[in-house]
């Protein structure tokens, strides 16, 4: 296994939520990692962020870990959920907010209910 499998491994399984983006929560770099980490942020998530631009073997080593070829990518208890695409149908139908429950993650329903709202 090499060091960056190992580090994501790490990560995904340390933490119950982990978003692999360009950029940070704070800062993302592109609308896409925009998204994703702006609607867990809306939704008051706490999530760990790694911003696979500042390591080339994290970038490269998190499309081979999932086998998707793109970021973002959002992981939940340590299981791979989906890019921007998959997250943002998933928040507008709900499945997102069952997830969370699924799984025991904290979010504001409220919060989640206004993204259905604004969207509908």
């Amino acid at each position: 296994m090499s060091d960056a499998t190992t580090q994501i491994k790490d990560t995904v399984t340390a933490n119950d939520v982990v978003l692999f983006m360009k950029g940070t929560k704070d800062a993302p770099q592109c609308g896409f990692s925009s998204r994703v980490a702006g609607v867990l942020n809306f939704m008051g998530v706490e999530f760990a962020d790694v911003n696979v631009l500042a390591d080339e073997g994290i970038r490269q080593g998190i499309k081979d870990y999932s086998d998707w070829p793109t970021i973002p990518q959002l992981y939940v208890k340590g299981e791979f959920v989906g890019g921007c695409d998959i997250i943002t149908e998933m928040t507008i139908s709900g499945e997102l907010d069952q997830m969370f429950d699924k799984e025991g993650v904290s979010y504001n329903k409220d919060a989640a209910d206004k993204i259905r709202e604004a969207n509908g």
